[in-house]
């Protein structure tokens, strides 16, 4: 798993996904799996997460195994410095562990 699309996240959960090197996402204010059609059943795909800035808000293409498409926008929930440099390395063990090495 490399991304987890809510509703909302309590704080605690949300950094222990980047803790894990799991991207959190959020749907937009007034957006859910049901407003979307969403089944839990497609394959998604997140495009804007290259470079070196972590983008706010990115573009999610849910693909249904029907051949239909939906895409939407979620908002990226890395919310400080130090979350987003965790993200970067994987997660916190790759973070720590590159940090060991590098010193």
């Amino acid at each position: 798993m490399r991304a987890v699309i809510a509703e909302s996240y309590e704080r605690i959960h949300r950094s222990n996904l980047i803790g894990m090197g799991v991207l959190p996402l959020q749907f937009a204010n007034g957006e859910n799996r049901e407003s979307l059609g969403l089944t839990g059943e497609e394959v998604f795909e997140i495009t804007g997460l290259g470079g070196d800035r972590i983008a706010r808000e990115i573009e999610v293409k849910a693909k249904s195994s029907d051949g239909s498409d939906k895409t939407f926008t979620a908002t990226v929930r890395i919310d400080t410095p130090g979350e987003a440099e965790y993200y970067r390395h994987g997660g916190i063990l790759q973070y720590v562990l590159r940090s060991l090495l590098s010193t």
